[in-house]
């Protein structure tokens, strides 16, 4: 559980490679976090991340998590439950993928779903099962402006990201009263290994800023946050303009 001042103690890290979870798993330690579980597909690709992490003074574990299979999600979950108490879970796993190649290939495409949404649901609905179970905590599900208003450049991962938020939402009024949360964090375009060779969009951010973001959510008790901020006010004007307007402006 949480220490006496509200420190978060323990974190599991669902696709633990990323980029933007393991800056926000440093700022925790900087602050008493001491327990931190990364679940990946290949643990051993995480092995200099793991040291990283204890030389900040954490115990740092890594388990086998493969968001496609979606049948061993609620053994391996419980399995780090079964460990200890975990004050703060981060869904951070998902793939960006190309269009042009799923236009060309159904099957790529129904995989990157089957990861992006179908394993975000089964994820989150084990984490939230055994949150419950403890009586505590905070699920933080990175989501992404890509889904507020899905672009034809990326229609696959908008889409799974607009189904993953509203899931996430709906995920949090079940959970209302129960001593779990859910935090949506919405990042605009992030400079990280996924997007090398973009082009950044207008308000881009970085790991470090997104993470810096999702703590200040935690501290807050947010529901959901937008990283940067602006992005809340001009999602609100680009999620209603006419759709041919819109087909213009996103075409930019």
């Amino acid at each position: 559980m949480r220490d006496a001042v509200g420190n978060i103690n323990s974190v599991l890290v669902l696709g633990g490679a990323s980029e933007i979870a393991t800056e926000t798993v440093k700022l925790l330690a900087s602050r008493r976090c001491r327990r931190v579980v990364l679940a990946v597909r290949d643990t051993a690709k995480v092995a200099d991340l793991l040291d990283e992490h204890r030389a900040l003074g954490m115990e740092a574990t890594a388990v086998t998590f493969d968001a496609a299979d979606t049948h061993s999600h609620q053994k391996v979950i419980d399995g780090v439950f079964a460990d200890g108490d975990i004050d703060v879970v981060i869904s951070a796993f998902g793939v960006l993928g190309n269009q042009d190649l799923f236009d060309d290939d159904p099957a790529a495409a129904a995989d990157a779903a089957v990861v992006n949404f179908a394993g975000q649901v089964s994820a989150l609905t084990a984490v939230a099962a055994a949150m419950k179970r403890q009586g505590h905590g905070d699920i933080v599900v990175l989501s992404s402006v890509a889904g507020e208003r899905v672009r034809k450049d990326n229609a696959v991962y908008g889409a799974t990201k607009a189904g993953l938020d509203g899931y996430a939402q709906g995920l949090g009024d079940r959970l209302a009263g129960t001593g779990v949360r859910v935090m949506i964090v919405r990042p605009g375009f992030v400079h990280t290994r996924m997007t090398e060779g973009l082009d950044p969009a207008p308000l881009s951010t970085t790991p470090d800023k997104v993470a810096a973001d999702i703590v200040s959510g935690l501290d807050k008790g947010a529901a959901v946050v937008w990283s940067p901020a602006p992005l809340r006010y001009l999602f609100t004007v680009l999620r209603h303009l006419p759709r041919p307007v819109w087909r213009i402006v996103s075409n930019r």
